[in-house]
């Protein structure tokens, strides 16, 4: 049984879309979380059977009131995300919040959901987090972003430290720039864009398709991969 969360706004060609439709195809029971309706109507015709959740999981109480009841779980994947570009010097409030209660709060209080079933249930388990390679890398106007998967990668680790001796296993993903809506729009800069393909060995974007299945391989507790 698996609960996984697509992007705030769920689009035909994401990442976490994508995810839910191979974890369907494997015969998975996957509980799709969106913010919006209609994308999930759309994923639920492509993936018959899966369940599906609306709620912005910017919002703790709406979040905790619709997970609260989501049933046993074996796998979480932490997904959903927003990235809001914003030179450093331009920073809103608004951002800051939003973009820390999306990529970081959510991830904390969903996990914490998951794990106490497991615990409770007394079954092994699998949490993994979508992090992103602005933990590691310097890109500008992306200060607010990068902080929040920088602290994903910390949470990470210690997650995998204390839940362990449950026998749940924590790890992050760290994928370079995927072209998926969201982001397209980091690379809307010509720039930016010529910098990352850069650093990219094989002086190219990653697909969906490659990062699912990189992400498919077991990994050591703790590590971002």
């Amino acid at each position: 049984d698996v609960l996984g969360q697509l992007p705030t706004r769920c689009t035909p060609a994401g990442i976490g879309r994508d995810t839910v439709k191979a974890l369907h195809a494997l015969g998975a029971r996957v509980v799709a979380v969106s913010r919006t309706d209609t994308d999930l109507d759309s994923l639920s015709k492509e993936c018959p059977g899966i369940e599906t959740v609306c709620v912005d999981l910017g919002d703790w109480d709406a979040t905790q009131r619709a997970l609260d009841n989501v049933g046993a779980v074996d796998l979480l994947v932490n997904n959903a995300a927003v990235a809001l570009p914003q030179p450093f010097l331009e920073v809103t409030k608004e951002v800051f919040d939003r973009s820390f209660n999306v990529n970081l709060r959510s991830v904390v209080q969903i996990s914490q959901i998951v794990a106490r079933g497991m615990i409770h249930r007394g079954v092994p388990g699998s949490i993994v987090h979508v992090s992103s390679m602005v933990a590691h890398v310097t890109i500008p106007n992306l200060a607010v972003y990068s902080s929040t998967k920088s602290a994903m990668t910390a949470l990470t680790r210690v997650m995998a430290a204390e839940l362990g001796q449950y026998k749940i296993r924590v790890n992050s993903v760290n994928p370079t720039v995927v072209l998926t809506s969201m982001g397209q729009k980091v690379l809307m800069d010509p720039e930016i864009a010529r910098k990352l393909k850069e650093r990219h060995p094989l002086k190219k974007f990653a697909g969906q398709r490659g990062f699912r299945e990189r992400r498919a391989r077991p990994g050591r507790p703790g590590r971002a991969l």
